[in-house]
């Protein structure tokens, strides 16, 4: 709990008495001799949640990467929506205790995150249970408030889905309010995005859910008792299964981001660990500016593989330890079209690969491959820019040391308008604000060689893409950028063989 938020540590305490607030209504049920009493019910429907989140190893489900894959929790919230349609909401909201303190936990601290899905959920379906009550759900099933040994009855249809709606719609908001709470105390998520998309994303999946709890409370009512409603599970079982061919793919995905920046880190040593660092501030930048999950994850990929490109420069060049010639550094500015043919056929990837052709375009157009300038940049490429030279900047290395923060910070201001987007420096500046940065060396021969020496003042440095952005010791030179203006965004750059890399670019363009 020490490495919690203090905030973070309040929230959750918070949650946990009001799931107790929720719960402890249930001493006042008649007791489990009362065949009045709701308890058979609560122990089935409690007992049948926790078997199905636990971590069991199913083997219906596939195999991933690392194994079968586990049941997760959401996978049966039927199972508690059938709850806070049958029980009373003190009952309800017990049944989903056991199921969420025995479920599987991924990260740590596990203990901590056992008991906040616990409240969570008991709180949740609590209030799915009295919004289905409040509209008269009990008796539109055909039975009691107390299912114990209710008499079947006829379910009222199509009003029975009325008060269904209300229960799922109110399990989904308090998910989502509780969420978004997380995400403001426990990852400092600004107010104004942590509930951002969180309900929309919800609706559709809660709503399946709560046709699936409805037709088991019905089934638990209907003359053929409890047992048939176990029949449901099957389409929930058949979920998962699509579920899981999801996590293999993007399983998939990871591995296919990691064997590639593997291979770019064994080729240019100077620079190891320098490309998850750039995804991660390219995250941090796009959370500031709002995006939604998916395309902050895709933004977090072209950060990771914007040097991907370096696969097709000769290693020669990339560990040169003296300055670069003008027709080796025309050789190294091919790397983000050998970047884009290398991705261009990953379809995941999306706008990532016109980030990877374009992280090294300017804003006042003199940058390269293409020249474009403004707007012409797409957004991803202004985020990885960005985040490419605060890294670049702030990463020791065996031939220099770090700059500290402030001072990068200071020199991506001053280079905002016409090297980077000032709207991506301002984001950037915002999330480190926020968040910190962590600095690491990356170099495979810290501590055995002499101390490196100082860099040079940042009057001497003409722009930041002109030394730290090329990631090897050199010092910049004048040589022009291969510049191609007006060239369309969305085309695929020519074969580059041996004749691309002789090719002389037009004056007027700076690396």
């Amino acid at each position: 709990m020490n490495a919690i938020p203090g905030a973070a540590r309040a929230y959750i305490c918070c949650a946990v008495l009001g799931a107790l607030a929720c719960v402890l209504p249930v001493s006042a049920l008649p007791g489990p001799l009362d065949p009045d009493g709701p308890w058979p019910a609560v122990l089935l429907l409690g007992t049948l949640y926790a078997l199905c989140e636990a971590p069991a190893r199913c083997r219906f489900l596939g195999r991933s990467v690392r194994g079968s894959v586990p049941v997760t929790a959401g996978s049966f919230f039927p199972v508690l929506l059938a709850a806070a349609f049958l029980l009373p909401p003190a009952a309800a909201a017990l049944t989903a205790v056991p199921g969420a303190l025995c479920g599987r936990v991924a990260q740590r601290p596990a203990g901590v995150r056992r008991v906040w899905r616990a409240a969570q959920l008991a709180i949740a379906t609590w209030a799915a249970a009295q919004a289905h009550r409040l509209l008269d759900g009990p008796a539109a099933l055909g039975g009691t408030a107390h299912p114990g040994h209710a008499a079947p009855g006829i379910p009222d249809f199509p009003y029975a889905l009325l008060p269904a709606g209300a229960g799922a719609l109110a399990f989904c908001l308090v998910l989502s309010a509780l969420d978004g709470g997380v995400f403001v105390t426990a990852e400092r998520q600004p107010v104004r995005t942590a509930w951002r998309g969180l309900l929309g994303r919800s609706l559709a999946p809660y709503g399946a859910h709560a046709l699936a709890g409805l037709m088991m409370a019905v089934l638990w009512r209907s003359p053929y008792g409890p047992l048939s409603a176990l029949f449901v599970l099957l389409p929930m079982y058949i979920s998962c299964w699509v579920f899981a061919q999801y996590h293999r793919e993007r399983a998939a995905h990871q591995a296919t981001i990691r064997a590639l920046v593997q291979a770019v880190d064994l080729k240019d040593r100077y620079t190891r660990g320098h490309s998850e660092r750039v995804g991660r501030a390219s995250a941090m930048i796009a959370r500031e500016l709002g995006m939604d999950g998916e395309r902050l994850e895709v933004l977090r990929f072209a950060g990771i593989l914007h040097d991907v490109g370096k696969l097709g420069v000769p290693t020669r060049v990339l560990r040169k330890d003296g300055p670069l010639t003008p027709q080796e550094r025309r050789v190294i500015e091919l790397h983000p079209e050998y970047g884009h043919e290398i991705v261009r056929g990953i379809g995941f990837l999306g706008e990532a690969r016109l980030a990877i052709l374009h992280h090294h375009e300017r804003l006042d157009g003199s940058g390269y491959p293409y020249g474009l300038a403004g707007a012409e940049i797409p957004e991803f490429a202004r985020v990885v820019a960005v985040a490419d030279a605060f890294d670049a900047m702030t990463s020791t290395r065996s031939y220099r040391r770090a700059r500290p923060v402030a001072t990068a910070v200071a020199e991506l201001r001053r280079c905002a308008g016409t090297q980077f987007d000032p709207r991506m420096v301002r984001a950037l500046v915002r999330a480190l604000d926020r968040y910190g940065w962590q600095t690491a060396v990356t170099s495979d021969e810290t501590g055995s060689g002499p101390e490196p020496p100082p860099d040079p003042p940042l009057e001497a440095t003409p722009t930041v893409a002109a030394g730290a952005l090329l990631g090897a010791p050199r010092k910049a030179s004048g040589a022009p950028a291969a510049t191609r203006r007006n060239a369309p965004r969305e085309s695929v750059p020519p074969p580059l063989g041996p004749d691309a890399l002789r090719r002389t670019p037009p004056p007027g363009g700076r690396p």
